[in-house]
Protein backbone atom coordinates (compact mmCIF):
# COMPACT_ATOMS: atom_id res chain seq x y z
CA UNK A 1 0.00 0.00 0.00
CA UNK A 2 1.32 3.40 -0.82
CA UNK A 3 2.65 5.72 2.01
CA UNK A 4 2.63 9.52 1.83
CA UNK A 5 4.45 11.88 4.03
CA UNK A 6 3.61 15.45 5.70
CA UNK A 7 6.93 17.59 6.83
CA UNK A 8 5.31 19.93 9.06
CA UNK A 9 7.60 23.17 10.85
CA UNK A 10 7.72 23.04 14.40
CA UNK A 11 9.45 25.48 15.88
CA UNK A 12 9.98 26.68 20.01
CA UNK A 13 6.70 23.82 20.48
CA UNK A 14 4.68 25.83 17.45
CA UNK A 15 2.87 24.10 14.52
CA UNK A 16 3.13 26.16 11.40
CA UNK A 17 0.43 25.81 8.37
CA UNK A 18 -1.63 23.22 9.95
CA UNK A 19 -4.60 24.14 8.30
CA UNK A 20 -3.01 23.31 4.55
CA UNK A 21 -1.08 20.45 6.02
CA UNK A 22 -4.40 18.82 7.34
CA UNK A 23 -5.93 20.00 4.22
CA UNK A 24 -3.88 18.37 1.93
CA UNK A 25 -3.95 15.17 3.92
CA UNK A 26 -7.80 15.18 3.65
CA UNK A 27 -7.45 15.66 -0.32
CA UNK A 28 -5.34 12.65 -0.82
CA UNK A 29 -7.62 10.42 1.25
CA UNK A 30 -10.63 11.70 -0.62
CA UNK A 31 -9.00 11.46 -4.01
CA UNK A 32 -8.23 7.34 -3.29
CA UNK A 33 -11.93 7.27 -1.96
CA UNK A 34 -11.25 6.72 1.76
CA UNK A 35 -13.54 8.37 4.37
CA UNK A 36 -10.72 7.56 6.76
CA UNK A 37 -8.06 10.43 7.58
CA UNK A 38 -5.87 11.49 10.36
CA UNK A 39 -6.13 14.37 12.55
CA UNK A 40 -2.18 15.99 12.44
CA UNK A 41 -3.35 18.58 15.53
CA UNK A 42 -4.20 15.75 18.24
CA UNK A 43 -1.06 13.70 16.46
CA UNK A 44 0.77 16.43 17.31
CA UNK A 45 -0.89 17.44 21.20
CA UNK A 46 -0.57 13.63 21.80
CA UNK A 47 3.23 13.54 21.20
CA UNK A 48 3.86 16.63 23.74
CA UNK A 49 6.89 18.11 22.39
CA UNK A 50 8.17 20.80 24.44
CA UNK A 51 11.45 21.63 22.94
CA UNK A 52 12.65 25.07 21.82
CA UNK A 53 13.93 24.95 18.45
CA UNK A 54 13.36 24.51 15.24
CA UNK A 55 12.16 21.08 13.90
CA UNK A 56 10.95 18.70 11.19
CA UNK A 57 7.42 16.66 12.10
CA UNK A 58 7.42 14.23 9.86
CA UNK A 59 4.33 11.89 9.59
CA UNK A 60 4.44 8.82 7.49
CA UNK A 61 1.14 7.39 6.71
CA UNK A 62 -1.13 5.28 4.44
CA UNK A 63 -4.95 5.37 3.36
CA UNK A 64 -6.01 2.89 6.83
CA UNK A 65 -5.10 5.86 8.91
CA UNK A 66 -2.11 3.85 10.23
CA UNK A 67 0.67 6.41 10.72
CA UNK A 68 3.62 6.73 12.65
CA UNK A 69 5.83 10.26 13.61
CA UNK A 70 9.66 11.40 13.86
CA UNK A 71 10.56 14.60 14.98
CA UNK A 72 13.95 15.82 13.43
CA UNK A 73 15.83 18.66 14.69
CA UNK A 74 16.67 21.06 11.31
CA UNK A 75 18.44 23.48 9.76
CA UNK A 76 18.75 25.04 6.60
CA UNK A 77 21.78 24.60 4.48
CA UNK A 78 23.67 26.01 1.91
CA UNK A 79 23.65 24.05 -1.81
CA UNK A 80 26.81 24.50 -3.90
CA UNK A 81 25.51 23.93 -7.17
CA UNK A 82 22.20 22.67 -9.02
CA UNK A 83 21.36 20.91 -12.35
CA UNK A 84 18.55 21.27 -14.71
CA UNK A 85 17.53 17.39 -15.37
CA UNK A 86 14.84 16.96 -17.93
CA UNK A 87 11.78 14.03 -17.18
CA UNK A 88 8.45 14.58 -19.22
CA UNK A 89 6.77 11.28 -17.56
CA UNK A 90 7.78 12.22 -13.47
CA UNK A 91 4.41 12.71 -11.21
CA UNK A 92 4.18 13.64 -7.79
CA UNK A 93 0.87 15.01 -6.95
CA UNK A 94 0.86 13.56 -4.16
CA UNK A 95 3.39 13.44 -1.40
CA UNK A 96 4.45 9.87 -1.50
CA UNK A 97 6.83 8.58 0.53
CA UNK A 98 8.85 6.64 -2.20
CA UNK A 99 11.54 8.95 -3.25
CA UNK A 100 13.39 6.66 -5.62
CA UNK A 101 12.76 7.98 -8.62
CA UNK A 102 13.92 11.19 -7.61
CA UNK A 103 16.73 10.45 -6.03
CA UNK A 104 18.20 8.59 -9.01
CA UNK A 105 17.85 11.61 -11.16
CA UNK A 106 19.63 13.35 -8.27
CA UNK A 107 22.43 10.49 -8.39
CA UNK A 108 22.74 10.62 -12.33
CA UNK A 109 22.82 14.52 -12.49
CA UNK A 110 26.37 14.61 -10.08
CA UNK A 111 24.96 17.83 -8.60
CA UNK A 112 24.11 18.74 -4.87
CA UNK A 113 20.73 19.29 -6.43
CA UNK A 114 18.42 19.26 -9.30
CA UNK A 115 16.00 21.13 -10.53
CA UNK A 116 13.63 18.97 -12.86
CA UNK A 117 12.34 20.51 -15.97
CA UNK A 118 9.20 18.82 -17.66
CA UNK A 119 7.91 19.37 -21.53
CA UNK A 120 10.13 22.22 -21.42
CA UNK A 121 8.62 23.37 -18.36
CA UNK A 122 10.73 24.66 -15.19
CA UNK A 123 9.19 22.84 -11.60
CA UNK A 124 10.46 21.77 -9.05
CA UNK A 125 13.67 20.46 -6.95
CA UNK A 126 13.72 17.36 -5.73
CA UNK A 127 12.30 18.64 -2.42
CA UNK A 128 11.11 22.32 -2.55
CA UNK A 129 8.92 24.60 -5.04
CA UNK A 130 10.74 27.42 -6.36
CA UNK A 131 10.66 31.36 -6.80
CA UNK A 132 12.18 33.51 -9.65
CA UNK A 133 13.55 36.71 -9.13
CA UNK A 134 12.87 39.38 -11.83
CA UNK A 135 13.43 42.88 -10.88
CA UNK A 136 11.59 43.55 -7.54
CA UNK A 137 9.35 40.65 -7.94
CA UNK A 138 9.12 36.93 -6.74
CA UNK A 139 7.82 34.44 -9.23
CA UNK A 140 7.05 30.45 -8.66
CA UNK A 141 6.76 28.20 -11.99
CA UNK A 142 3.42 27.68 -12.90
CA UNK A 143 4.13 23.95 -13.88
CA UNK A 144 4.42 22.72 -10.07
CA UNK A 145 4.97 18.79 -9.31
CA UNK A 146 3.85 19.30 -6.09
CA UNK A 147 1.37 22.11 -5.08
CA UNK A 148 3.66 22.80 -1.74
CA UNK A 149 1.53 24.07 1.37
CA UNK A 150 4.70 27.55 1.61
CA UNK A 151 3.96 28.04 -2.38
CA UNK A 152 -0.17 28.08 -1.90
CA UNK A 153 0.36 30.26 1.51
CA UNK A 154 2.63 33.15 -0.46
CA UNK A 155 0.52 32.99 -3.23
CA UNK A 156 -2.87 33.53 -1.22
CA UNK A 157 -0.53 36.37 0.61
CA UNK A 158 0.24 37.80 -2.76
CA UNK A 159 3.48 37.73 -1.78
CA UNK A 160 4.57 36.19 -4.83
CA UNK A 161 3.18 35.58 -8.28
CA UNK A 162 3.29 32.89 -10.84
CA UNK A 163 4.79 32.53 -14.26
CA UNK A 164 5.78 30.26 -16.70
CA UNK A 165 8.78 29.50 -16.47
CA UNK A 166 10.33 27.51 -19.66
CA UNK A 167 14.23 26.63 -20.73
CA UNK A 168 13.51 29.51 -22.85
CA UNK A 169 12.84 32.58 -20.17
CA UNK A 170 15.16 31.39 -17.47
CA UNK A 171 17.88 33.44 -17.87
CA UNK A 172 15.46 36.66 -17.50
CA UNK A 173 15.43 35.97 -13.93
CA UNK A 174 18.46 36.82 -11.71
CA UNK A 175 17.94 34.88 -8.64
CA UNK A 176 16.19 31.93 -7.10
CA UNK A 177 15.13 30.46 -3.67
CA UNK A 178 13.74 26.72 -3.07
CA UNK A 179 10.45 27.13 -0.68
CA UNK A 180 8.94 24.30 1.27
CA UNK A 181 7.69 24.06 5.10
CA UNK A 182 10.35 24.00 6.52
CA UNK A 183 12.03 26.48 4.59
CA UNK A 184 9.98 30.37 3.97
CA UNK A 185 10.73 32.74 1.28
CA UNK A 186 13.57 35.05 2.53
CA UNK A 187 15.86 37.11 0.00
CA UNK A 188 19.18 36.14 2.15
CA UNK A 189 18.94 32.50 1.29
CA UNK A 190 18.63 33.26 -2.72
CA UNK A 191 20.79 32.12 -4.86
CA UNK A 192 22.59 33.58 -8.24
CA UNK A 193 20.47 32.06 -11.24
CA UNK A 194 24.35 31.15 -12.72
CA UNK A 195 24.40 28.73 -10.14
CA UNK A 196 22.81 26.28 -11.70
CA UNK A 197 25.22 24.69 -13.92
CA UNK A 198 23.88 23.93 -17.32
CA UNK A 199 22.01 27.06 -17.38
CA UNK A 200 20.63 27.09 -20.79
CA UNK A 201 22.30 30.30 -22.88
CA UNK A 202 20.17 33.20 -24.10
CA UNK A 203 19.00 32.18 -27.61
CA UNK A 204 20.58 34.72 -30.51
CA UNK A 205 17.21 35.53 -31.26
CA UNK A 206 16.47 37.79 -27.82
Amino acid sequence: MSQFIESIKVEDTEIFLLDQHQKRVNETFSYFGKEVSINIDEIFKSLKHDEDGLYKFKITYDLTGKYRTQMIPYAMSEIANFQLVENNSYDYSFKFEDRKELEKMKILSKAAEIIIVKNNHITDTSYSNLLFKKGKDWFTPKTFLLNGVQRQSLLKAKKIKEAEITLQNLSEYSHFQLINALNEADDSYSYPIDRIKNLPKTSEAN
